[in-house]
C-alpha cells in the first residue's frame, strides 16, 4: 500500500516562505496511531489528511505530537492540492472537520480563501504565569478557545521579542499568540506552541480566527491585512463576518511524493 504526499508552502508569496504543510489524500481513514506516526515522520507543524465523502471532504490535522482541533495553513494547503492536483472541478471546496465543523476554501486566481468559525475570546488579567515567558511586558491579554493572546504596543517589540519556551510550555491550552498594530499592515503577530511540539509556527491561519475579530473591533474596520513575523514570514488578508471569518493567502507547491506506510 502506498499513497501520495504533497508539501505546500501556505500563506506564501514565494517558495521557501509561509508555512509548509504536508497533505495526504486517503481512500479511507488509517488508524490514529499510524496517522500520528506519519505526522511525526514529516516533522512539519501540521500534516493534513483527508478523505472524500459524497460532495465534501473530511479533514483532520496532526502536529508531530498530537491531533489538533483546527489548522488554517494546512487547510489552505489541502485546498491548493485539490484545486491544482487532485481534480476538484469547482471554485469552492466544502470540508468537514469532526472537531470544528464546516469549513470552506474558495479559489479566485491564485488567491485561496478560508471560511472558518470566529473564535470567542475574553479579556483576562496579565497573570505572571502568562507573561513570564516573554522579556517585554504586554499591555493586554486575551483567552480564546485554544490560545492565549498577548497584545503589545509596537511591531518592533513583536519582531525583536525575547522568549522562554520552557515557561510558555507550562501554560494550559494550545499556545500563545503575540500581536501588535502593524507599521505597513493592519496588524502583525507571532505564534508559539511548544506544548504541541511547535516552538514557533511560521504562519498560523487558525490564530487569525481570534486576531481578526479583535483587530476589527480595535481598528473599526472589517477587512484587514496581516503579516506573521516569523523567520519565513506569512502574508494574510482577513475579513470579519461576525460569526465567521475569511482568511486569504496563496499556496506554493514544494514537492509531490509517495508514502509506503506498511513499511513504518
Amino acid at each position: 500500500m502506498k499513497f501520495k504526499i504533497y508539501q505546500v508552502d501556505a500563506f506564501a508569496e514565494k517558495i521557501f516562505s509561509g508555512n509548509p504543510a504536508a497533505v495526504c489524500p486517503l481512500d479511507k481513514w488509517l488508524s490514529d496511531d499510524l496517522l500520528q506516526k506519519i505526522a511525526k515522520e514529516n516533522n512539519l507543524s501540521e500534516t493534513a489528511f483527508y478523505i472524500k465523502i459524497g460532495n465534501q471532504y473530511e479533514i483532520r490535522w496532526f502536529t508531530p505530537k498530537v491531533e489538533v482541533d483546527l489548522c488554517g495553513h494546512a487547510t489552505l494547503a489541502t485546498g491548493y492540492v485539490l484545486f491544482h492536483h487532485e481534480g476538484h472541478k469547482y471554485d469552492i471546496i466544502n470540508f468537514h472537520s469532526p472537531r470544528s465543523g464546516k469549513l470552506t476554501v474558495t479559489k479566485q486566481n491564485e488567491r485561496l480563501t478560508l471560511n472558518f468559525p470566529t473564535d470567542i475570546y475574553e479579556h483576562i488579567p496579565l497573570y505572571e504565569s502568562l507573561t513570564k515567558g516573554f522579556e517585554t511586558q504586554p499591555v493586554e491579554a486575551l483567552k480564546g478557545k485554544m490560545d492565549y493572546v498577548l497584545v503589545f504596543e509596537t511591531e518592533e517589540q513583536i519582531k525583536n521579542i525575547k522568549f522562554n519556551l520552557s515557561e510558555i510550555a507550562k501554560l494550559e491550552g494550545r499556545g500563545v499568540i503575540i500581536t501588535a498594530k502593524g507599521d505597513q499592515c493592519d496588524f502583525v503577530s507571532r505564534y508559539f506552541a511548544p506544548q504541541f511540539g511547535i516552538d514557533e509556527d511560521p504562519v498560523t491561519g487558525s490564530a487569525h480566527t481570534t486576531l481578526t475579530p479583535y483587530w476589527a473591533k480595535k481598528l473599526n474596520k472589517t477587512e484587514l491585512t496581516a503579516i506573521q513575523l516569523s523567520e519565513r514570514k506569512g502574508y494574510l488578508q482577513c475579513k470579519y463576518l461576525g460569526e465567521r471569518v475569511e482568511i486569504s493567502g496563496q499556496g506554493k507547491l514544494y514537492l509531490i511524493g509517495e508514502i509506503f506506510p506498511m513499511m513504518i
